[in-house]
């Protein structure tokens, strides 16, 4: 198993298996609503499957615009009570196709809140897109439209995904198991 940062991490999906599954879900988002697509990655720790998922729609024909929000939840101690904007995005998102991506779905809160935006901003079709599904920890009913893999109820690292800001750069999705 890698060690980083003198922490040894167990891979749980490997980089070979998530480029696999990228071009399959591309593949899959080809053939929905898909033109005049705007492809919209929640940061932060999507931004690594936005940039491979997006790559693998150019090789399936497709030539989206690329934008970027960030948002938060917010609440007391580990208990979410809602979702805030902090960095918008740019582009007007009336009568268009929007793919928000992100790299991980568990309580469905933050996703409805972007979808909810999408579509009282005018958007024509918000279709959602996660690397991974936490449906263990969904406590809203809320399903993305394209998923990447089913993940068990760890704490996971890579591919984007970190625990403080550390181990986002690894090109697979791992657990963290221990000190090395």
């Amino acid at each position: 198993m890698p060690v980083v940062r003198g922490k040894t991490i167990e891979p749980l999906f490997t980089a070979e298996v998530i480029a696999a599954r990228n071009t399959e879900i591309a593949e899959a988002i080809s053939k929905g609503p898909s033109d005049d697509l705007l492809v919209i990655a929640v940061l932060k720790g999507s931004f690594i499957f936005a940039a491979d998922l997006i790559r693998a729609l150019h090789h399936t024909g497709l030539a989206p615009e690329v934008e970027f929000i960030t948002l938060s939840s917010y609440g007391t101690g580990t208990v979410s009570k809602g979702v805030k904007i902090i960095k918008d995005i740019d582009s007007d998102v009336r009568g268009r196709n929007v793919l928000l991506i992100d790299d991980i779905l568990e309580s469905g809160r933050t996703l409805q809140f972007a979808r909810n935006l999408m579509f009282e901003r005018g958007a024509a079709n918000v279709s959602i897109a996660v690397l991974l599904d936490k449906k263990v920890k969904r406590t809203e009913d809320f399903e993305a439209d394209y998923v990447g893999f089913e993940c068990p109820d760890y704490f996971v690292v890579g591919y984007g995904m970190d625990v403080a800001y550390a181990f986002r750069e690894l090109p697979f999705v791992g657990v963290v198991t221990g000190d090395a």
